[in-house]
């Protein structure tokens, strides 16, 4: 699926006017040539389906669209407010093969579900079960779906706490509340970042659903998704927060463990693989019973 843009054209960017269009976000014309009119059209429908609203129409935003458009005539000018929409009442929610994506509504938000059936299809979630295993994971490490970016602004007792081996020797009162700094020094070094004097750390701290971090992950994300998170990389945030953490389930052969059933035990194997420890397991093993007992 291509990310359009301001400043992308083609028949793409067509279909994608055509489709803001009919369902009355007017992009100015259906010319294929992505400018500021149909930006402003693909916010006010991001907006309208609660969607990250950068005005980039990446994997979330066309499949809200697809959703949104199924089954209305192409052409056919502003739909009115009793028509198929992702969200409304009467919608045809996006669909993934042999995954019941209906029975998460409610359970998860609309902006998530309308970003699975593109991860499902590049990243091998391929049935109920993984994809109750991956939801339960990305619910638990991204505080139900809200959290997108690493929270740094940790007080001085916390950083003691959290990143002791981080903190010997040194001022931790210097570091406390300040996120870039905090960032930038137990980051530091590794993970493909440089020193603390660069600003890697900070720069590719935990983004997405499943904290996608260090330099070296975001380059490979990027090679994978044909898209430079290393130069921008709030584009895992607010463009592949659910592909960047399919993407770490599947680089790291998680997919594999997830097969092995709907025990607690397989959900504490996949929770350490996941997080490096046992964080959280109690209410990743609620989560994932939960998402389980819905899909079936």
């Amino acid at each position: 699926m291509p990310i359009l843009k301001q400043g992308s054209s083609g028949p793409d960017v067509k279909d994608l006017q055509q489709k803001l269009k009919d369902l009355g976000f007017d992009p100015n014309g259906i010319d294929g040539n992505f400018g500021s009119g149909t930006k402003a059209a693909v916010v006010a429908f991001q907006q309208s389906k609660g969607l990250q609203a950068d005005g980039i129409a990446g994997p979330a935003t066309l499949a809200a669209l697809q959703a949104a458009t199924a089954g209305t005539p192409t052409g056919g000018g502003a739909v009115s407010g009793s028509a198929t929409t992702a969200t409304g009442a009467g919608a045809a929610p996006p669909s993934a093969p042999g995954l019941n994506l209906a029975a998460l509504a409610g359970k998860v938000p609309d902006a998530v579900i309308a970003q699975i059936p593109e991860a499902a299809a590049t990243f091998a979630i391929t049935t109920n079960l993984r994809l109750a295993h991956f939801l339960a994971q990305c619910a638990l490490e991204s505080t139900n779906f809200t959290a997108v970016v690493e929270n740094l602004n940790y007080s001085a007792q916390r950083l003691l706490q959290v990143f002791p081996k981080y903190f010997r020797n040194v001022d931790v009162n210097v570091y406390a509340r300040n996120p870039r700094r905090i960032g930038n020094r137990v980051y530091a070094n590794r993970m493909g970042n440089g020193d603390e004097a660069s600003g890697d750390g900070y720069e590719f701290r935990g983004r997405g659903y499943i904290q996608l971090t260090g330099k070296n992950n975001y380059q490979a994300f990027s090679g994978f998704i044909g898209e430079d998170c290393v130069a921008n990389p709030d584009l895992v945030a607010t463009t592949y927060p659910l592909a960047s953490a399919a993407f770490f389930f599947n680089a790291n052969n998680i997919w594999a463990i997830c097969d092995r059933g709907a025990d607690d035990a397989t959900v504490t194997a996949v929770t350490k693989r996941v997080n490096g420890g046992t964080q959280g397991l109690a209410e990743r093993i609620q989560n994932f019973k939960k998402f389980i007992q819905a899909l079936g």
